[in-house]
């Protein structure tokens, strides 16, 4: 019989994840999975408590492509990092619990915990695809010097912060517009509720396949954000005349400089993201609940019928 490899992601940093993380591994032993450490987080995890050091490491006992799920303790940058992790051919889903503040991406709060882990067990729960981007940098012969990939954005920064950069930006193939300006977002559906949010970008439903760009403080007259095909090409080129170095950054987890002339290309990426959901709750009611936003009043249609 196969083994059952749950990946649990966590960190020794607060003592009620510590303590969660203690509480899922022995709920997976328990229900005879096998569960599975980053390497970094089995070394904190045992520093703080040495019951850890027993749990088998992935990559060293546990290839990624031998995992069956990640359960994620924390928030949203947690469930970054993890989707990280099981990146591999045949990526883990991911199941999100929230021990951090919005936790956007999480499924449950930590209160269902033990209910959650017991359905990993039943193997009851849907798998949802998000799209994320295939990343690219070339250097200004052309030449492919880095590649990456993003769940939520690619922003291309400025490296200094007295400096502003100047791009020109391209929608397959085609050039747009050149922007003198801080940087510029490239944001998935997903993203759309982060980085892309902060920046004045709008807010797409997950079930909306598109990508998004979005200039940060441009000097432009032309300075809106733009929706563009899931399938579309979008590009970001250094130009020759900016006075400094950008930065690229993937979920701000990932980064490379960028000099003059450099050029970053992304795309949807073949490999989707894939997120465990436990629960059907409409994306709406989730953006209710996260941005505690003002529906007192509502009074809905008889029957749940639509206007």
């Amino acid at each position: 019989m196969n083994e059952r490899n749950i990946l649990v992601v966590a960190h020794a940093g607060r003592a009620d994840t510590v303590a969660a993380a203690r509480r899922v591994i022995e709920l997976l032993r328990s229900a005879g999975a096998r569960p599975v450490l980053a390497p970094d987080d089995r070394t904190e995890l045992s520093a703080v408590d040495t019951d850890f050091g027993d749990v088998v490491a992935l990559g060293e006992d546990v290839g990624v492509d031998d995992l069956e799920l990640a359960i994620v303790l924390g928030g949203d940058g947690t469930i970054l990092r993890a989707a990280e992790l099981v990146r591999g051919a045949n990526s883990a889903p991911v199941l999100g619990i929230n021990m951090g503040h919005v936790g956007f991406l999480a499924e449950i709060e930590r209160d269902a915990m033990d209910d959650a882990v017991q359905r990993v067990i039943a193997r009851d729960y849907a798998v949802e695809e998000r799209l994320a981007l295939a990343v690219r940098v070339k250097d200004a012969e052309g030449k492919v010097v880095f590649e990456t990939w993003a769940l939520n954005e690619a922003t291309v920064e400025k490296a200094s912060r007295e400096r502003m950069i100047e791009v020109v930006v391209e929608i397959d193939g085609r050039p747009l517009s050149s922007y003198g300006c801080d940087g510029m977002v490239i944001s998935t559906p997903t993203g759309s509720t982060a980085y892309n949010f902060s920046a004045g970008g709008p807010v797409i439903w997950p079930s909306v396949e598109a990508i998004t760009v979005i200039p940060l403080s441009a000097h432009a007259l032309f300075a809106r954000s733009l929706v563009v095909s899931p399938d579309a090409s979008v590009a970001i080129e250094m130009l020759e005349r900016t006075a400094g170095t950008g930065i690229l950054w993937c979920d701000g987890r990932r980064s490379h400089e960028l000099p003059p002339g450099a050029r970053v290309v992304a795309r949807r990426s073949s490999r989707p993201v894939r997120l465990a959901r436990l629960h059907p709750t409409a994306f709406t009611d989730r953006l209710v609940r996260k941005f505690q936003l003002p529906v007192a009043g509502w009074r809905g249609q008889d029957g749940g019928a639509s206007a």
